[in-house]
């Protein structure tokens, strides 16, 4: 009887427990659910009309009352508008419906639950303007960055909502000032404003926010100059791509926590100010695109923790510091577009730290000896030296070894010589551009067997004969599980103008699988095994003075997204099967002497006339109709034939008089020699 009860007892308190940790859904807020769901574009994994339960549903927290507390539908791929209704979930804590697709507008009592805690709308493409009355007063984090919003940014965010920590407002079309009533935002530790349309100047009360540790106010219309401030505990702080001018305040000695500092593409200038030489907190210095000069004189005692020194495109002078290897956590330089001199400095080999070293567009001399230096930086991955070393000679047979270099680019420098042989050492090698130089001779096969290789530019240099087959067989280029990044930590991007100029490497962006050969010397075939190069996304092979048919092996090209196969030799059809390329977006064959009809279909469709013009023989959509090619050969060969019946004869007659008269050249001495051999036996 006593184990009955106890059972009884257990099966209850299971009950009860188990009613508590599956809530029932409020009829109210299933019907709210309900209703945002009907008038969804698309459908909500998780959610189904079957269960009446919507404390079920993936995404949706409830409290013990089956109260909808929170709706986490991130990431859902969800496509359409937020309904007026969803206010009605008054006990809402977290409503978290980024990176997905919903448009139009917000409504406007969303900005008015009472116990909202966490609001994140971002990455999505609402529009329309924030309501001057937004009323949080729990809100903690705030989140509508990357979406279409526009107007001035709300005052009230921080009025009725001071308890706010994170502000998100970033890449909208928010104009106007930064509200006063920001300063009462005193909890905020993180605001971000990046890539709006916010002017006027940088108010100083922000500098006084006593939890403000990280403020992005780059990518604006910002004005003025930067004011000395009160102590601060900014960690992070970035105002680059503003209309900020003037020289940098002596003031970072009163932010003893700043650890990120970025200015870049300002219209500052003078000197670096000492107190930032000196910060023992800097970890990243970013003040490239500006106009800051003198001597480049960092204090490496001091700086113990910089690790990112990125001076690009200013107006300094002198030579490379060679203190810079004392800097003992410095990663990453960028000291290009500079007025420099000299060479790099003897130091340099014991440069343990050194990642990533950019010289670009230096007046640098004595690259074999610069090399020289550099291959003792026993951690450099990325060395990037354009238009740096005008007219010098690359060397060819030095015995260099980068073992852990991953980038080596060196284009627009006018180097002579051929390419070295001690690149066939470089294992790790990712990216190699040795474009726009004047480099002579043959392309070595080695490059083909670089274990790593998946970026090779060798453009417009002199480079002559037939293209290795080993090239067909570059490792990493046979399979489609390739990371596209250079390295872990500094990858390169690259821009260029469409003549030909370059415009940056940087770190920090991916890069495609590429094969340049293009403005060369190069003849024979485009080898059928290139079609064996499956993550190849970039074939440029045009200018040069290659012949026969393009491959139609090309087909299995699938991750090919820019084919330029122009200014050749090649002749024959173009392929039918290269319609399967979904991915390609750019292509030309332009000026060959191609024949036939042209593809149509898949992304041949999208292809303008001058991916094609050029060839006379190619008929179809994009150029002459085939019927009226078809009767412009016929036309030819009538005239051909035609020409050949009205000078048979007249060819026929000089071909036999022409006969005769080798035979009497042939026939005469040889009789009159004979002749006079006789008068002197």
């Amino acid at each position: 009887m006593k184990v009955l009860v106890l059972c009884m007892i257990v099966v209850l308190l299971w009950s009860s427990v188990k009613a508590q940790l599956n809530p029932t859904c409020n009829s109210n807020d299933s019907i709210v659910l309900k209703s945002f769901m009907n008038v969804m574009d698309s459908a909500i994994d998780g959610w189904t009309t079957n269960s009446s339960n919507c404390c079920d549903w993936d995404g949706v927290t409830c409290n013990l009352d089956g109260r909808v507390v929170k709706l986490e539908l991130s990431k859902k791929r969800l496509v359409g508008t937020l309904v007026e209704s969803l206010s009605s979930l008054d006990q809402l804590k977290t409503l978290n419906l980024s990176r997905n697709l919903f448009r139009g507008k917000v409504p406007v009592l969303i900005f008015h639950l009472k116990y909202l805690e966490v609001l994140d709308l971002s990455s999505n493409e609402f529009l329309g303007g924030f309501p001057d009355s937004v009323d949080l007063p729990r809100i903690e984090v705030l989140d509508v960055s990357d979406n279409n919003f526009v107007g001035p940014i709300a005052p009230g965010l921080c009025v009725n909502s001071s308890g706010v920590r994170v502000l998100q407002l970033g890449v909208n079309y928010f104009s106007g000032e930064i509200p006063p009533e920001f300063e009462k935002c005193g909890l905020l530790e993180h605001l971000s404003l990046d890539a709006n349309l916010v002017s006027g100047i940088i108010p100083e009360y922000l500098f006084r926010l006593p939890k403000l540790v990280k403020l992005s106010l780059q990518d604006n219309l910002i004005v003025g100059q930067l004011q000395n401030s009160i102590p601060s505990n900014l960690v992070y702080l970035d105002v680059s791509l503003n209309l900020i001018s003037g020289d940098l305040p002596d003031f970072f000695h009163t932010f003893p926590n700043l650890s990120y500092f970025a200015a870049h593409s300002n219209n500052l200038g003078g000197r670096i100010p000492v107190s930032l030489l000196n910060s023992g907190s800097i970890s990243s210095l970013i003040l490239r695109n500006n106009s800051f000069s003198g001597l480049i004189d960092l204090n490496c005692s001091a700086m113990v923790n910089l690790e990112l020194l990125d001076l690009t495109d200013n107006k300094f002078i002198g030579t490379i510091p060679d203190n810079l290897p004392t800097c003992q956590s410095l990663k990453v330089i960028d000291l290009g577009g500079n007025n420099l001199t000299g060479q790099i400095p003897e130091s340099f080999k014991l440069f343990a730290s050194l990642a990533y070293l950019s010289l670009s567009m230096c007046n640098l001399k004595n690259l074999s000896g610069s090399l020289e230096i550099l291959q003792h930086c026993s951690n450099l991955t990325t060395l990037v030296l354009s238009r740096s070393f005008d007219n010098e000679e690359m060397p060819y047979d030095s015995n260099l070894q980068f073992k852990m270099l991953k980038t080596f680019v060196i284009p627009f420098c006018k180097l002579t010589g051929m390419i070295p042989v001690w690149l066939n050492g470089l294992t790790k090698l990712r990216m190699l551009d040795l474009s726009w130089n004047q480099l002579s001779g043959h392309i070595p096969p080695f490059l083909g067997n670089l274990p790593s290789l998946i970026y090779l530019d060798l453009s417009n240099n002199f480079l002559k004969g037939v293209i290795p087959k080993s090239l067909t067989e570059i490792p990493e280029l046979l399979y489609h599980n390739v990371s596209l990044e250079v390295s872990l930590e500094y990858a390169i991007s690259m821009k260029r103008s469409t003549n030909g100029t370059v415009l940056r490497y940087s770190y920090g962006v991916r890069f495609p699988p590429t094969l340049d050969l293009s403005d060369n010397f190069l003849t024979g075939p485009i080898w059928p095994e290139f079609g064996n190069l499956i993550n190849l996304h970039v074939l440029n092979l045009k200018y040069n003075e290659l012949s026969g048919n393009i491959p139609s092996s090309f087909e299995n090209l699938t991750c090919i997204e820019n084919m330029d196969l122009s200014h050749n030799d090649l002749s024959g059809e173009i392929p039918p099967s290269l319609v399967k390329l979904g991915m390609l977006s750019k292509f030309s064959v332009a000026y060959n002497n191609l024949t036939g009809l042209i593809p149509s279909g898949g992304q041949f469709s999208t292809f303008s006339a001058s991916s094609f013009e050029g060839n006379p023989g190619l008929c179809g959509e994009f150029v002459l109709s085939c019927e009226k090619v078809h009767q412009s050969l016929k036309a030819r060969v009538s005239e051909f034939e035609e020409d050949l019946m009205v000078s048979f004869p007249i060819w026929t007659g000089f071909g036999i008089g022409f006969l005769f008269s080798v035979v009497l050249l042939l026939v005469v001495p040889r009789i009159r020699g004979t002749e006079k051999l006789d008068k002197f036996e």
